[in-house]
């Protein structure tokens, strides 16, 4: 049996107290997780999240994106000190509210091109700040993963596909590193569903977000669904499936997501169909 979730990106952009609802909202729909995606963690409500959390039985996962200014491979070392202290306050949000997954691009920053290959010294700034993120989060929460997304080559030229997440887990050598797969990425930058989701396996995959190929509602495109769960069943993959997909109205995130059309009449109305369409191309598996 997988478990699927949504993700606040559904709804809001930067997730507020005045996004609480959202939570029961994700709880009414019949959703058992919710991917909290935070990219101001200073204006997170962790107290009241912590109390609708409860009240409703939903299990949190966070998300997050580093920047320009917090660059986990950038050349400026106080650039670098911002990414791992960024990573820092996402762990707290993460262990406060009992997450267990934090995912998302964590290792770069997003949207962050040179032009080039990533090359050696960027793979070092990366993994010497992940690790030191690992071993604070698991100093916090020895169950608390760390999971890298790969995504495509127009957002990152660092981590693009499943064989690059797990050498970077490889790498930094700690426990608690895992990848996150996202359906909307594999599509444009894997040869296959199944061959990505294999590569890392049990051991290595820790995130999974079921997106469409165009961040449409899931069922509705071009994703090969039942090499997808066929893949997942295999290896006994037991962690969330989450939606997520964004607005056109959003300000900071559509020109890096090149969202310019609307994908269904609301979000709330992709996030309802697309979780009807998983449970019933799930329901073999």
């Amino acid at each position: 049996m997988f478990h699927f979730g949504v993700d606040t990106f559904i709804w809001t952009e930067n997730f507020t107290e005045k996004d609480l609802w959202i939570i029961d909202k994700a709880k009414e729909i019949g959703f058992e997780y919710m991917d909290f995606a935070i990219s101001h963690p200073e204006q997170f409500p962790v107290t009241d999240v912590i109390c609708k959390l409860k009240e409703t039985g939903i299990r949190p996962v966070t998300t997050t994106t580093l920047s320009k200014e917090t660059n986990m491979i950038s050349p400026d070392s106080s650039v670098r000190a911002a990414a791992i202290a960024h990573m820092k306050q996402i762990v707290d949000i993460s262990v406060a509210i009992g997450a267990k997954i934090t995912g998302g691009v964590n290792y770069a920053g997003w949207g962050y091109l040179t032009g080039k290959p990533r090359t050696e010294i960027e793979w070092g700034y990366s993994v010497d700040g992940l690790r030191e993120v690992c071993r604070y989060a698991a100093a916090k929460d020895p169950e608390l993963v760390i999971a890298v997304e790969c995504i495509n080559r127009f957002e990152t030229h660092f981590l693009n596909v499943a064989s690059d997440g797990v050498s970077l887990c490889k790498a930094i050598g700690e426990k608690n590193i895992k990848v996150h797969l996202d359906c909307f990425h594999m599509n444009m930058e894997e040869t296959g569903f199944s061959d990505a989701i294999l590569t890392c396996g049990k051991e290595y995959l820790g995130y999974v977000h079921v997106n469409e190929n165009n961040r449409g509602i899931p069922g509705t495109g071009l994703v090969r669904w039942n090499d997808v769960f066929s893949a997942l069943s295999e290896i006994g993959y037991q962690g969330p499936l989450v939606i997520e997909s964004f607005d056109p109205s959003f300000e900071e995130l559509v020109a890096n997501c090149a969202i310019w059309r609307k994908l269904a009449d609301s979000g709330e109305d992709l996030a309802i169909q697309g979780l009807k369409n998983l449970k019933e191309l799930s329901a073999n598996y």
